[in-house]
C-alpha cells in the first residue's frame, strides 16, 4: 500500500454556490447563447466542451444539437443542479424535480 494519502472531496460536498456565482454563470451562458445566435455554431463548437456545447443549445431550444451531442434534457439539468447549487443542493434539486433549475435556465432565455 502506498504512503500517499487519500484524496478527500469532503470540502466538494458541503460547497454550496453562492447567487453571486450563479448570476455569473448565467450571464456567461447568455453571452454564449446570444453569439451562438450571431455568429452560428461553427466559430465555438471547437472551443467549447460538448457539456458548454450542450447547455448553450439547451437555452437556444437547438434540438438539432443536442441530438447531435447525444444530450438529453435531463442530463443538461442535473449537471446544471450540481454547477448552481453544489452536491448536496443537487440532490435535492433532483429529488424535487429539478424545478430550480429548470427556472434558471427559463430566466437565462429571457434574459436573450
Amino acid at each position: 500500500m502506498s504512503d500517499t494519502p487519500r484524496v478527500s472531496w469532503d470540502h466538494l460536498k458541503a460547497r454550496q454556490p453562492s447567487e453571486t456565482e450563479r448570476a455569473a454563470l448565467q450571464t456567461d451562458l447568455v453571452e454564449r447563447g446570444r453569439a451562438v445566435r450571431q455568429n452560428g455554431w461553427d466559430a465555438y463548437r471547437e472551443s467549447w466542451t460538448a457539456g458548454e456545447c450542450a447547455a448553450v443549445a439547451y437555452l437556444l431550444g437547438d434540438r438539432a444539437v443536442l441530438e447531435e451531442l447525444d444530450e438529453p434534457e435531463g442530463s443538461i439539468l442535473t449537471r446544471f443542479a450540481g454547477e448552481l447549487y453544489g452536491f448536496q443542493g443537487a440532490r435535492k434539486e433532483i429529488a424535487s424535480g429539478l424545478v430550480d433549475t429548470q427556472a434558471w435556465f427559463a430566466a437565462a432565455r429571457d434574459r436573450l
